[in-house]
């Protein structure tokens, strides 16, 4: 339950199954475009659906007590070959916009720490756009630390070499 200005509000936080593609799909599409990319809810659907039916994802959503999905995390699976130990790598996290400072991507992360205690995980990985300054905040809330140490790297292999 979340409190907003004088009522309360009923969240649920489940796993999403095969059911719930099309709901979280909607999402992920919004996700997508508040990353700069083209609207595609047809390719968010395939996407999502190969996901889930592959069990190549994890995805925890938030919906309020008349079924509306409010928002979605999605983790994939990694290993940490030093530890010898699973990670989770915390890809996606979004809320609607309206429903934005309600404390559900706080919901969303706590249960997915949750799973990754669960799976004997090492931890969980994410990364943010250097502009998203709301996402930080939220993070070090919760006890993430900002990377030192290590440069990433990345290999495009959809551009022309």
């Amino acid at each position: 339950m979340l409190k907003t200005t004088g009522e309360v509000v009923e969240v649920l936080i489940e796993r999403a199954g095969l059911t719930d593609v099309a709901q979280i799909a909607a999402l992920f599409n919004l996700y997508r475009v508040f990353y700069r990319q083209q609207s595609n809810p047809e390719l968010a659907q395939q996407f999502i659906n190969e996901r889930l039916g592959n069990q190549e994802s994890v995805i925890f959503y938030a919906k309020d007590g008349n079924g509306q999905y409010l928002g979605f995390t999605q983790l994939y699976p990694n290993f940490s070959s030093v530890s010898a130990q699973r990670t989770w790598v915390l890809n996606d996290l979004y809320v609607l916009e309206q429903a934005r400072g309600l404390g559900i991507g706080t919901l969303l992360l706590n249960r997915a720490k949750d799973f990754a205690v669960e799976t004997k995980a090492k931890g969980i990985a994410l990364e943010t756009a250097e502009s998203n300054l709301q996402a930080q905040k939220l993070y070090q809330s919760l006890g993430y630390k900002k990377s030192t140490g290590f440069f990433g790297y990345f290999l495009n292999l959809n551009e022309a070499q």
